[in-house]
């Protein structure tokens, strides 16, 4: 059923899909919409719901509610079921971390944007709609109303050049695109997360741009609006810091620290407590299988280069080689997405032989994706994905706070 409505849906959706996106991607929002009750891309160019009801109605989909929210959930399981308590929209998604961390705090994402094409299909396989691709491209005024934007954006450094701090100074780099939609549908609150190097590349400035601009749009964050505007990069960056969380303190056996910029437009809200630690021991078996692939096993070759390498670079004071962990410890360093080449970061133990790299299940446990989450076939994209991804468990933790408090 899922099929024959979205093979009907691509043929209008081609008239409305942007450049560098699919209309697979229009299509698949268009189900959620009307399954949901949330806006469709596109109105802003005439889409409406009984436009969209003529079509699935003229191949005998059924288009109530009830029907849809089935068909959604018996293909794709991780499909959230009930009435969405806030909307959100999901940017430089990956295969959907953030996604689920908010959904687990009651939200419903009415539109997803990823450019790189294998996390496009994982993104699908797992949640039902293919995303828009290149947000460079995709018109603000098209993307559905929303309470909450949340991106997990690239770092990327801005020209000191003539700055007046305003939004088309930003013109060039991706963030430029987040900043020209919040300024234009003015979501509640939005959340930024990246890495924590944000806070100190080139000396603070890149922080102290995106705070500008943002508060010049007219939102708020836990750093002082002075401070944003008048203060050193060092006084931002002093703040910045308390806005880092990590896995480990949410339940998660790995040492992975992000930055996560919430920023809100409510006038009487000043201050937003960040969750705190549960406090939940860790060790490294909770994520564990108890039959990895022999073939995991890395060479003799890979293995003595690894702790040559180590020798060599504790010679030269880097102090890094290979994180080498045993089911008993109580963590693992970060897994990024340079993983599949050597394995070097996390390496598990193994009695009478060499070490193993994770398996694709340890590696979305070690984020916090659900059992019933499908990796990608390959394991070499499966590891570039979870490396690239966020952990779950402390995105839902944050979501929770974010509805106790900035949107009640």
């Amino acid at each position: 059923m899922f099929d024959k409505a979205e093979a009907a849906l691509i043929g209008l959706a081609q008239n409305y899909t942007p450049e560098g996106s699919s209309a697979k991607a229009v299509a698949n929002q268009w189900l959620h919409a009307r399954a949901y009750n949330f806006g469709c891309y596109g109105e802003d160019q005439g889409i409406d719901r009984h436009i969209l009801d003529q079509v699935l109605n003229s191949i005998d989909v059924p288009t109530n509610v009830k029907a849809l929210r089935s068909m959604l959930k018996k293909e794709f399981p991780l499909v959230p079921k009930g009435e969405a308590a806030f909307k959100f929209i999901d940017l430089f998604a990956g295969i959907g971390g953030m996604r689920l961390g908010f959904q687990q705090a009651g939200g419903k994402c009415v539109f997803s944007s990823e450019f790189e094409k294998n996390a496009q299909s994982t993104y699908f396989k797992n949640h039902g709609e293919f995303p828009f691709g290149d947000i460079t491209k995709i018109p603000a005024e098209s993307i559905p109303n929303h309470d909450v934007l949340v991106a997990g954006f690239p770092c990327q450094p801005f020209s000191h050049a003539g700055l007046k701090l305003g939004i088309e100074d930003t013109r060039g780099t991706l963030f430029h695109d987040i900043a020209r939609i919040l300024e234009l549908k003015l979501p509640s609150v939005a959340v930024l997360e990246n890495v924590k190097g944000l806070i100190s590349h080139d000396n603070g400035y890149t922080l102290q741009v995106i705070l500008k601009t943002l508060t010049n749009i007219g939102y708020k964050c836990n750093i002082p609006t002075e401070i944003i505007q008048s203060g050193s990069p060092f006084d931002i960056q002093s703040a910045a810091k308390k806005m880092i969380l990590r896995s480990i303190d949410f339940g998660i056996p790995q040492n992975r620290q992000r930055i996560y910029l919430v920023l809100w437009k409510q006038k009487n809200i000043e201050y937003f407590k960040y969750p705190i630690p549960t406090g939940k021991t860790t060790k490294v078996s909770d994520i564990l299988e108890k039959l990895p692939d022999p073939r995991l096993t890395i060479s003799d070759r890979l293995w003595h280069g690894h702790q040559d390498r180590k020798v060599r670079n504790k010679k030269n004071g880097k102090g890094f080689g290979f994180g080498l962990v045993t089911p008993e410890s109580p963590y693992t360093n970060t897994i990024s997405a340079r993983y599949y080449k050597d394995g070097s970061e996390v390496l598990i133990a193994q009695e009478g032989c060499n070490p193993r790299k994770l398996t694709p299940r340890e590696a979305a446990r070690l984020q916090g994706f659900p059992e019933d989450f499908s990796p990608d076939v390959s394991n070499v994209q499966a590891w570039k994905q979870f490396g690239n991804s966020v952990t779950v468990n402390v995105v839902a933790a944050l979501a929770k706070q974010i509805k106790t408090q900035l949107l009640r």
